[in-house]
């Protein structure tokens, strides 16, 4: 049954990001949560936590990415000559 539930949540969980993006709405999420709580409480607990871990990741990622490119910024300046 878990792996059942972890497939469910992680579909759900993937469309939903799906449709924040294309929409911009970022708290859609809570929206499908409701309407999966009012049916299966162990269902909701498993797409939010899959909703948050794909949140979560991908702000790292931006993070990481916006650091990269910071510093590759960085070292492609050229140094002032000295004089």
């Amino acid at each position: 049954m878990s792996s059942s539930l972890d497939r469910i949540a992680a579909k759900l969980a993937e469309e939903t990001l799906e449709v924040m993006k294309e929409t911009g709405d970022e708290r859609f999420y809570m929206e499908v949560s409701q309407m999966i709580g009012a049916a299966s409480q162990t269902l909701e607990e498993a797409y939010l936590t899959e909703v948050r871990v794909r949140l979560a990741a991908n702000k790292a990622i931006a993070f990481i990415r916006a650091r990269k490119k910071s510093a590759a910024k960085s070292q492609a300046k050229p140094s002032a000559p000295d004089q």
